[in-house]
């Protein structure tokens, strides 16, 4: 007989035991095996398969020591680094097929930082009161569904029954077909994009996947880059194309797209063999057209929906750009080439584009010559970014490195 799926169900019961107990019930009714993380800190109620008190134990403290901290912030960081060791001490020796989270703000603080550490592929969901608002610090660059809990988790009511329900058979379903891969044989590829460069990326990506690789493309937009680097630094990868800079040019101007000082460096400080394109070095992402005039004023703007802008770059951001660049690629462990057009950055940036300026892409080739290290070339291209000519030299020197 097949082993039933076991689900991992992290939920604490000094609170929410009359909810812990249900959406287990649920969970074992649907046909999986339950292991109930309990991460409490004001009183252990029993039952869990991990308790409170072997939280804490992997974190080095007693239960007691933890509620003596008296500060909830402290307690809590506690009990995440216990959850997460915790957690992976039992799978490693029961392998989990899924992990269920039900919580406020504390619980799915504890429970995202949990699914985060845990494999691409596993499901995962939160059942969360804050599934309504600003979601990106419990999912991270995981793939974390989160279904919103509606009413506050305080007992069983004619809605929380259905949501709680539902989370436990969609966790139950996903679980029963969870099917682990070991990594692909293939060299992996990964490779950063928008829609403004997709005609010359997908040429690029299909070219490298007739060789054989595997290529994985994310999309720039503030979270895309975060989860190539991500993967970057835990995964063996073959090379990174990093061909869209916007979430670079966000976080040195104000944009909504901002990744943080560190989006590029993971790859590059592992060694990872890394071709950078300035795709989409025309714009800076706003919002509204009204405050993205207010902004950024005296540039041009195109009105791409009626949430987001694109702000024309102009010679000061495309320095800042270029010098940034610069700055991260010295510290590269590994071979570095640098492919910048001299007829524009995208769609955009082109003639039937909305903030094309020919005057541009040639001192921004000038910008980048001066600002990289004397070991890494750049080859400028008389091409657009998404003519043929420069994908085909990307990809003739994606080939040699990835040869090499």
């Amino acid at each position: 007989m097949t082993e039933k799926p076991s689900v991992l169900l992290v939920i604490t019961q000094d609170t929410k035991q009359e909810e812990a107990q249900f959406v287990r019930q649920t969970l074992e009714s649907a046909g999986v095996t339950v292991v109930h993380l309990d991460p409490s800190v004001r009183r252990s109620v029993g039952g869990a398969e991990i308790s409170p008190e072997a939280v804490a134990g992997a974190a080095g403290h007693t239960i007691e020591a933890v509620r003596a901290l008296g500060h909830e912030g402290k307690c809590q960081a506690v009990m995440i680094e216990g959850s997460i060791k915790a957690a992976h001490a039992w799978h490693a020796a029961h392998p989990l097929s899924g992990i269920l989270a039900v919580g406020g703000s504390m619980g799915s603080a504890l429970a995202g930082a949990l699914m985060q550490s845990m494999p691409y592929g596993m499901p995962k969901l939160i059942v969360s009161t804050m599934a309504s608002g600003f979601t990106a610090p419990y999912m991270g660059v995981k793939d974390i569904a989160m279904l919103n809990a509606v009413t506050d988790i305080a007992g069983i009511n004619s809605i929380s029954r259905d949501v709680f329900r539902n989370g436990a058979l969609a966790v139950a379903g996903m679980a029963k077909g969870y099917d682990p891969k070991h990594a692909s044989e293939k060299p992996l590829v990964l490779m950063t994009t928008l829609g403004t460069t997709e005609t010359g990326t997908r040429r690029i990506r299909e070219a490298l996947e007739a060789d054989g690789a595997e290529v994985m493309v994310f999309h720039s937009s503030g979270a895309g880059g975060p989860t190539l680097d991500s993967i970057a630094a835990e995964r063996d990868v073959a090379l990174v194309l990093d061909l869209s800079v916007t979430e670079i040019l966000d976080h040195l101007n104000g944009g909504l797209a901002d990744s943080g000082p560190n989006r590029g460096k993971a790859g590059m400080a592992r060694g990872v063999p890394t071709i950078w394109a300035p795709g989409n070095a025309d714009f800076i992402i706003a919002g509204p057209i009204d405050v993205a005039r207010a902004q950024f004023p005296d540039t041009r703007y195109h009105e791409h929906n009626p949430q987001l802008t694109a702000v024309r770059t102009r010679l000061p951001e495309l320095q800042g750009l270029a010098d940034h660049l610069g700055a991260i690629i010295k510290d590269a462990k590994g071979p570095v080439r640098v492919f910048t057009p001299l007829h524009g950055f995208s769609n955009h940036d082109s003639p039937q584009g909305h903030i094309q300026d020919t005057t541009l892409p040639g001192p921004f080739a000038a910008m980048l010559q001066a600002a990289m290290p004397a070991n890494v070339p750049v080859t400028v291209v008389d091409a657009h970014f998404n003519d043929e000519e420069f994908s085909n030299a990307i990809i003739a020197a994606a080939r040699e490195m990835m040869a090499s």
